[in-house]
């Protein structure tokens, strides 16, 4: 493999564990670890820590989604493997 091909991945594979790193510390951390100091917040009426239990992490995660495809279009440029 050559090494523009190396550092393609290299960078692909630091995008994949920082966006999955942020939905774990939002998912895990946020909605699990957290809740009970999180629930002393309210919005809308709503606990924040069941909000991020119940609906954040999914948000985040689409979201993130739409970060990665940002990325990735990027990085294809950079590396001209993309598409077009």
């Amino acid at each position: 493999m050559s090494n523009k091909l190396k550092k393609y991945w290299k960078t692909n594979l630091f995008y994949l564990l920082l966006l999955l790193s942020i939905w774990f510390v939002v998912s895990y951390v946020c909605g699990i670890l957290f809740v009970e100091p999180l629930n002393s917040i309210r919005i809308g009426g709503f606990k924040l820590g069941f909000w991020f239990a119940q609906q954040g992490a999914m948000y985040v995660f689409i979201v993130l989604i739409f970060v990665y495809v940002y990325l990735m279009n990027k990085l294809d440029k950079k590396y001209d493997v993309d598409e077009q």
